[in-house]
């Protein structure tokens, strides 16, 4: 086996020493070990990619589509892309200019940060969050600046962001924001993004929005955008891994103005040239005649959400107000204690049911647990009475 040699050891990219692994990812490795556990660890959607978007696929292989794509995506699915949007919050986006179809959404993050942050650039994110934004954003050496969104209900105010933008996160210049949220499953409303556009174009700002989510929406709330308001200031980021459960897929989409597309599209055809023929077709069908298909999808996770809420209510958790997603993040009950690695790790091993520690997503998360009704119903069901035993007899 080669070993590197010793003149070369402290050569490598010195900024990926300030990264670590992900400990949401390294907590569910370490649940998998113990035999018989049931994870609610990973926002992986149990359902299966419709038949009809898999027969798409075949049949372009079958076609023998395996040439080049455009780097900025094939015609027909920026088309499909744009369509989607005017139909889903009614903004216009050119499928020739404004468009970048990517490898999932994280690459679609990828190619934002690397286009719009420089060394030193101070960016806001709200938390908790998805905890893979701060790691990303490091490796552009930009600075990335906690908004602890705990005190508000986990959905970041028009006053908070104000509040902010005076002290610590001064000079920033882009703000990113999840919606709906993972990992508390909020959504954010109408008028309060309203309010958030006016601060972002009061103190110049990009807004960058993740809305992986967005078809994912219950109780009769509405997915907003703020690209519905500030479209010359938003970049969005989406795809088709939840809704659709293309997870593996991995097929996302960039959309935002023509003059900063430029630079995206440049840097996504840097990173991967272009996305894979066969998954660009499945995504056209998907995105042409499946629009019920994320209709299906989310009647099955309201119904789990209901019944997790009500079952985890009644054992004394307090919950975030889950609006979308596929996730509850609980606060413990106070019998618990606060520490919520402890809980998880407990949980784990002696009621074998994997929940994600809260503080693994970043300022606000203490003494909160996420858990993914993205599994079987059987599942949660059998999980429910886990967790009931367990806390029963403590």
């Amino acid at each position: 086996m080669p070993k590197l040699a010793d003149d070369l050891s402290m050569t490598l990219n010195t900024r990926l020493n300030t990264l670590s692994p992900s400990k949401i990812r390294a907590f569910d490795a370490k649940a998998s070990t113990i035999p018989g556990i049931i994870k609610l660890t990973i926002g992986e959607p149990d359902l299966n990619t419709p038949d009809h978007v898999k027969k798409a696929a075949i049949a372009d292989i079958e076609a023998n589509d395996s040439h080049y794509a455009p780097q900025a995506g094939k015609p027909e699915l920026l088309k499909a892309f744009s369509n989607y949007l005017k139909r889903s919050i009614n903004v216009d986006y050119d499928p020739e200019s404004e468009i970048c179809v990517t490898v999932g959404a994280t690459g679609a993050l990828n190619d934002v940060f690397m286009a719009i942050l420089n060394p030193g650039d101070k960016i806001l994110v709200p938390t908790p969050v998805w905890a893979l934004y701060f790691q990303l954003i490091k490796l552009t050496g930009a600075i990335p600046v906690q908004i602890d969104t705990s005190k508000d209900g986990f959905v970041l105010t028009p006053e908070h962001l104000e509040e902010v933008l005076n002290g610590e996160g001064k000079g920033a210049k882009a703000i990113i924001l999840t919606d709906p949220s993972n990992p508390t499953g909020r959504v954010y409303p109408e008028e309060t993004l309203k309010g958030l556009a006016k601060v972002i174009t009061k103190y110049q700002l990009f807004s960058i929005s993740d809305e992986i989510y967005a078809e994912l929406v219950y109780d009769n709330n509405v997915h907003h955008s703020l690209s519905e308001y500030i479209p010359e200031r938003n970049i969005l980021i989406s795809g088709l891994s939840k809704a659709y459960a293309m997870t593996g897929w991995r097929l996302g989409f960039i959309a935002a103005p023509s003059q900063i597309m430029q630079s995206i599209r440049k840097i996504n055809a840097f990173l991967v040239t272009s996305v894979t023929d066969n998954v660009q077709a499945a995504a056209i069908e998907a995105l042409n005649n499946g629009q019920d298909d994320p209709l299906k999808s989310r009647k099955i996770y309201e119904d789990r959400l209901i019944f997790m809420k009500k079952g985890l209510e009644d054992l004394g958790f307090e919950l975030s107000t889950p609006q979308g997603a596929f996730y509850i993040f609980a606060k413990i009950p106070d019998t618990f204690g606060q520490d919520d690695v402890a809980f998880a790790n407990e949980l784990a091993s002696k009621a074998k049911v994997g929940v994600t520690p809260g503080r693994y997503f970043g300022k606000g998360g203490e003494g909160y647990v996420r858990l993914s009704y993205a599994s079987s119903t059987e599942d949660l069901q059998e999980a429910l009475r886990r967790i009931k035993k367990y806390v029963d007899n403590i």
